[in-house]
């Protein structure tokens, strides 16, 4: 993989987003955007286990979908409390994924502030949570819906790659789905199987290690691979693209991809899967046949 890093600042101006990193779909770390926040210091295991600990959730475990694995198939559920318990004390790989405990508690939209000085169309409604223990891993995938994001980290630290949509075929994502084909769990190790994915080699992301109180910026459609160094949460604001081709996208991820690759998985899940694995396949080929041979 061909990684650099993510440009970081501490504080930026309207202008300067939309024109560097905005329009032009590139990454960004802010480092003081959410530092003026009551969140930022008012967050903790014990706040949330206080206003929504009763709250049941979905859990996610650390294992790779299958053959026969919707998207977004929770591994289990129990108590946000008895979760955040389990996370405080120490490795756990088990994630909560996308819980919208705004929802719950709205009182705490008070604790954050959307930051409307550097873009407009915020998606209020859904302002979302992901909780991590040490140890437990987001595979690779972009987002069903299209956003563009500010995702922030509170607590610890977490490693995170980063690629643009059109590295899509060297990260070998699946047909029919959000996902990479390929496991890049302990990517820093030297731990993915380029015997077996020789695409990956040649695809360009970005590599960061985001901690508390860090905002990303992650542009609509971008690849994400997210492993917990230690056990914390990240909360996402959500921001329409203004690129109606886009929205039409997520919408038809939504409502068209996933309940016909579903239905699929249910009815023929072995053939299904090994039709995509074949496209993937041929995909990458074509993108390694491409580069070596100009």
């Amino acid at each position: 993989m061909h990684l650099q890093p993510i440009d970081v600042v501490e504080t930026i101006d309207r202008d300067t987003f939309q024109e560097k990193y905005f329009k032009p779909r590139k990454p960004l770390i802010i480092k003081g955007l959410a530092k003026e926040w009551p969140a930022y210091k008012k967050w903790t295991w014990e706040y949330f286990k206080e206003i929504v600990g009763e709250k049941e959730v979905p859990v996610y475990n650390n294992i790779k979908s299958d053959s026969y694995t919707p998207i977004n198939k929770a591994d289990g559920y129990m108590k946000f409390g008895e979760y955040l318990d389990m996370v405080a004390k120490g490795p756990v790989e088990l994630r909560v994924f996308a819980f919208n405990i705004f929802s719950e508690a709205k009182q705490i939209t008070k604790d954050f502030v959307y930051p409307a000085h550097l873009v407009s169309h915020f998606v209020k409604q859904f302002p979302l949570l992901f909780v991590g223990g040490s140890g437990s891993i987001t595979h690779m995938h972009f987002d069903i819906d299209m956003p563009n994001l500010f995702h922030t980290q509170f607590l610890g630290k977490k490693r995170v790659l980063l690629f643009p949509n059109e590295e899509k075929y060297k990260l070998y994502r699946k047909p029919w789905e959000v996902l990479s084909l390929a496991d890049f769990s302990h990517f820093n190790e030297g731990k993915i199987n380029l015997e077996k994915f020789p695409a990956i080699a040649m695809a360009n992301g970005y590599e960061v290690i985001l901690e508390h109180g860090d905002t990303l910026f992650m542009p609509t459609g971008f690849f994400h691979h997210m492993e917990y160094i230690d056990s914390g949460f990240a909360m996402s604001l959500r921001i329409l693209d203004p690129s109606p081709l886009v929205v039409m996208r997520g919408v038809w991820n939504l409502f068209g991809m996933r309940l016909i690759d579903n239905l699929m998985k249910k009815a023929l899940p072995k053939p299904w899967y090994k039709y995509k694995e074949k496209k993937v396949y041929k995909s990458a080929n074509k993108e390694l046949k491409n580069t070596i041979v100009p």
